[in-house]
């Protein structure tokens, strides 16, 4: 991205405090947080709801919760949501996966499985996940396939993100400053200032993030795995006549880090190689030739225009984001006097996204709600993917392979999804989407010394369409206003695509197919004791099909293929209760089997393996305490506790690619009200300083892999005007 059109607001140090109401867990995505009667709405349909009248799965995390717990970007919605996780190499370029279903392909021509949305905006590339939580109304987290109504198709689910939208009302403002341990630093604020007598207003906000490197290199003596992150926010809100809102944003990220931090955690004693490695598990040193960098510029612009009719609502959205990305790391975490094999690499990036959506939606109130609408998606990706290797095992000089990808994607989608009442108590939900996507791919391997991932030279040009109707359909049954039960399938899909280091000319000209996946879903909601009370519950059946995996092959290159069939099966509950004397628990659980019905590895049967990257239970707890010191000044402490069973890095479920099970525990102490303007927080992260694998791999006859955070702490203090 251009220094010049850095983005709007960098002026302004970023992050509001955000005063919305928590956000419990439940089923529905949020667009608006918290009603008059303590309800939690949602848009998990495109309309506003209440939570507990969605009959989706949903996690929402509120504004106030995002701001107290520092929930600043996707790995902090992860550890804290069940049926969620991710891998991340590097931290850059985030990979989640969604009641099992996910994807680390990173290639131009691939997609993700589980997505991103930044105010209903598709972000379409791994390195584009580039949010940062500041003045955000809420993030809710969707699970299953979203097939019918959310952009584009995704199969596994989605992260909705809600920015906080320009206020009519009056002026409003807030700032905060926070400094912790590894030399954080960081600032935020916000500004709201309305014009025209209330018929418009705008809103500027930035975020300034950064701390020290959390690890000592002691061959280049200097601290890798830092943060350098400016945001910025500027937002434009018009409502010319009363049946008119004329909405448009611009924002971006500049993002400068050094790493990521590897190790050596195994060898393999089968390989040859594993002779050449020392094993280096230490999380609080690395032993790389240099230091890295994962630099990060996106842009990007959304505009939006609602005009209400007398029968319904016609919304236009559209959307451009330009992104420039570039890493380079030392693979191996090591050098020449520690390993005889000297492994790294990176990525250079260059996208362009953009979308338009037309729909129309009843109006508030009507009888039977619904929506149709088309959609629109452009993706174009110029990408190279760079390996080194310098081992006189080898050659007797270092080796560089790159492949250059060139990848366009034309998607197209039209649907329609209408709820009908069948008399006070029932309705009925139904909905279906056609999507077509045409890609076009050029992968060439000819700028590498020697093809060291692959057989031989290629430059190929290929291209191939996919389309497919998708479907959700449902049954409601309310019979009162506190409880809810629903039976809903839904079918998602997500397109074929090529491969990003093909070992030769026809893997590079052979697409692999799509995969789908049909979840049953049934689900219950209830309130007890006028709210104070929500227990919802999840029990689902996923049928997964042609499941796109990532495989290394004995030459160095990784092949995606379809592996089959496999099912998905699980239970989730959550839990908020509003306790006497200002006590509050928020208790959610994961129950999670993904199998493998059939999946051919190479000539090896994997079947009834379980899925990689997804832990059979997790368990976050939250209790909370506020107490009232007089005035408006109230004390809170709370503590979240995030519990994950053990993890297979790989499909083949065999070691050392395993992360045993996890326990992290954060707490925060707030004080709030103070002099009715100011808010002082006490925060940790990880607090047991828990050290768990965050990505491995077995490649050359050794396990390398990164680590998580280690314990963090400090304070903040917020003014809000």
């Amino acid at each position: 991205m251009r220094g010049g059109i850095l983005f709007c607001g960098a002026a302004v140090l970023a992050l509001s405090n955000a005063h919305a109401a928590r956000a419990q867990e439940g089923a529905g995505a949020p667009d608006s947080v918290e009603a008059a009667d303590d309800a939690i709405i949602v848009t998990a349909q495109r309309r506003s709801q209440s939570l507990q009248d969605v009959p989706v799965t949903v996690t929402v995390f509120g504004a106030e919760e995002i701001e107290q717990a520092r929930i600043q970007q996707v790995s902090d919605v992860v550890t804290r949501t069940p049926g969620l996780s991710f891998d991340a190499f590097p931290a850059s370029q985030p990979r989640l996966a969604v009641r099992g279903i996910g994807s680390s392909d990173k290639g131009a021509a691939g997609d993700p499985s589980a997505a991103v949305f930044l105010d209903e905006i598709y972000l379409g590339r791994p390195a584009a996940v580039a949010f940062d939580a500041f003045d955000v109304e809420r993030i809710e987290v969707l699970k299953g396939p979203q097939g019918t109504l959310f952009g584009r198709n995704v199969v596994g689910g989605a992260i909705n993100v809600v920015t906080k939208r320009p206020e009519l009302g009056g002026f409003d403002a807030a700032a905060e400053f926070t400094y912790g341990n590894y030399d954080r630093l960081d600032g935020a604020g916000f500004i709201n200032l309305p014009f025209g007598g209330g018929g418009g207003a705008i809103r500027v906000s930035g975020a300034y993030r950064s701390h020290g490197g959390y690890v000592y290199n002691p061959v280049i003596d200097r601290r890798v795995d830092d943060q350098d992150t400016l945001s910025g926010r500027f937002q434009f809100l018009a409502e010319p006549t009363d049946n008119l809102r004329v909405h448009f944003t611009l924002d971006g990220t500049r993002d400068r880090a050094t790493g990521p931090a590897k190790y050596i955690f195994d060898v393999d004693p089968d390989d040859p190689l594993s002779a050449a490695y020392t094993v280096d598990r230490d999380p609080k040193r690395t032993y790389g030739s240099f230091a890295g960098y994962q630099d990060r510029d996106t842009i990007g612009v959304r505009g939006e225009i609602a005009w209400d009719l007398s029968f319904a609502t016609l919304s236009f959205l559209g959307s451009f984001r330009d992104l420039d990305y570039g890493t380079r790391y030392d693979f191996d975490g090591s050098n020449p006097t520690r390993s005889l094999v000297d492994i790294s690499g990176g990525e250079d990036e260059r996208s362009e996204l953009s979308s338009e959506e037309v729909r129309l939606s009843s109006l508030p109130g009507s009888g039977i709600d619904w929506v149709v609408g088309f959609y629109r998606y452009r993706q174009k990706t110029i990408r190279s993917d760079i390996f080194n290797l310098d081992s006189e095992f080898v050659a007797p000089i270092p080796l560089t392979d790159i492949y250059d990808q060139d990848a366009r994607l034309d998607s197209i989608a039209v649907f329609g999804d209408a709820t009908i009442p069948l008399g006070d108590k029932f309705s009925i939900i139904g909905g279906v989407r056609y999507s077509r996507d045409d890609k076009t791919y050029r992968v060439t391997n000819m700028r590498g010394m020697v093809p060291l991932r692959g057989d031989e030279f290629f430059d190929v040009t290929t291209q191939k369409s996919w389309d497919d109707v998708t479907y959700r359909g449902g049954l409601n049954f309310k019979p009162n206003d506190d409880h809810l039960l629903y039976a809903m399938v839904s079918r998602g899909f997500k397109s074929g695509g090529f491969q990003d280091t093909p070992a030769s000319a026809i893997d590079a000209a052979t697409a692999f197919d799509p995969e789908t996946a049909v979840q049953y879903e049934i689900g219950q909601k209830s309130r007890f004791f006028d709210g104070r009370l929500i227990w919802n519950n999840t029990l689902y059946w996923l049928d997964y099909k042609n499941l796109q995996t990532r495989q290394s092959q004995p030459d160095g290159s990784i092949i995606t293929n379809n592996a089959g069939k496999a099912t998905i099966k699980g239970f989730e509950t959550q839990l908020t209760a509003r306790l006497t004397g200002g006590l509050n628990l928020s208790a959610a659980y994961a129950y999670t089997d993904a199998r493998f019905d059939e999946f051919d590895d190479e000539g090896i049967d994997r079947s009834g393996n379980r899925i990689s990257r997804t832990p059979k239970h997790k368990l976050t707890l939250s209790p909370s305490y506020t107490a009232a010191l007089g005035g408006s000044t109230e004390l809170t402490v709370a503590v979240d506790y995030q519990y994950e069973s053990l993890i297979y890095d790989d499909n083949s479920n065999e070691g050392p690619e395993i992360r045993p099970a996890t326990h992290f525990v954060d707490a925060r102490v707030v004080l709030a009200g103070i002099g009715d303007r100011w808010t002082l927080s006490l925060w940790g992260k990880n607090l047991t300083n828990e050290r768990t694998r965050t990505h491995q791999t077995l490649f050359l006859g050794a396990n390398f892999g990164t680590y998580n955070p280690p314990r963090t702490y400090g304070a903040t203090l917020g003014w809000r005007y």
